[in-house]
């Protein structure tokens, strides 16, 4: 499974960005999507995640900020609003397929004013 993400970017504080990832194959074939992000210093952490069933899940720090969503059969996105500067970090797009973990590569975003 190859992934390609885009989207991230210099925001101010309480700004929105949306990053976007797509599969070489149909979502609705893997066992899940997820974002993950690694800050400077920080281990990679996993921030939200669609399931092949349509459940989602979130990291505390960004519930009620965040949304995953599959837009179509091979992208999907995760919306960022009221985002802090605590959100600043790589963030990377990976698919579960069977036992396997897939990556894309990371794509930053900053928070600063």
């Amino acid at each position: 499974v190859q992934l390609q993400a885009s989207g991230g970017g210099l925001v101010e504080p309480g700004g929105s960005l949306r990053l976007a990832c797509t599969a070489s194959r149909s979502l609705f074939s893997l066992n899940a999507m997820n974002w993950y992000r690694q800050a400077p210093g920080k281990q990679r952490e996993l921030v939200a995640g669609v399931r092949i069933s349509g459940r989602t899940d979130y990291a505390d720090s960004v519930k009620g900020r965040f949304t995953i969503s599959r837009d179509s059969q091979n992208t999907m996105s995760l919306h960022l609003n009221s985002l802090k500067p605590e959100d600043t970090a790589v963030y990377y797009c990976n698919a579960e397929f069977l036992t396997e973990m897939y990556w894309g590569q990371g794509t930053q975003v900053t928070v600063s004013s």
